[in-house]
């Protein structure tokens, strides 16, 4: 049996994703307002500031002669869903 690694199984779910989100803007550009197009569009938020209090979603980190800033923001709707559960669906077929 073929074995896969983990960072291909994360990669692929994670471009799956993508496309599935990109695919849930490019919806809202096309329908009309109303309640199809809300569905699609309703997204969660999830951003690394988030995690440790930041307001603005970015975590600062400053060592007197410079400053870095670190962020992250994962935005998931409905249309992300079904590209990680398609590309879920191609790594179980394609073994």
């Amino acid at each position: 049996m073929n074995k896969r690694s983990l960072v291909i199984i994360i990669i692929v779910l994670f471009v799956g994703a993508m496309i599935g989100t990109l695919l849930g803007e490019l919806l809202g550009w096309i329908l009309p307002d109303g309640v199809v197009k809300k569905f699609f569009l309703t997204a969660v938020h999830f951003d690394l500031g988030g995690l440790v209090g930041a307001e603005s979603g970015v975590i600062v980190l400053n060592l007197i002669m410079f400053t870095i800033k670190f962020g992250l923001t994962l935005t998931i709707n409905f249309t992300s869903l079904i590209g990680l559960a398609t590309a879920y669906y191609f790594l179980r077929y394609f073994r």
